[in-house]
């Protein structure tokens, strides 16, 4: 029988985590609402760098393709 291995925020330690993280966001969009909506615009602008660096980690980064290896069998 294989076992599975859980992710972390399916363990007690990271369902605890979204629940901080969760309340802090509730708090600081109600209780602090001009704060966020005053930061909101460079946040979006933050996010593009941040979601490249990211978004590229599934294909190893530019100009790494993948090299082919010459058979020598057929010189």
């Amino acid at each position: 029988m294989a076992t599975q291995k859980s992710t972390f925020w399916l363990s007690p330690k990271g369902l605890a985590a979204i629940g901080l993280i969760g309340a802090a966001t509730y708090f600081l969009l109600i209780e602090h609402r001009q704060h966020v909506w005053q930061f909101l615009p460079y946040l979006i602008v933050l996010a593009c760098p941040v979601m490249h660096l990211f978004m590229h980690g599934g294909h190893h980064g530019h100009g790494r393709g993948h090299k082919h290896k010459d058979n020598k069998d057929e010189q």
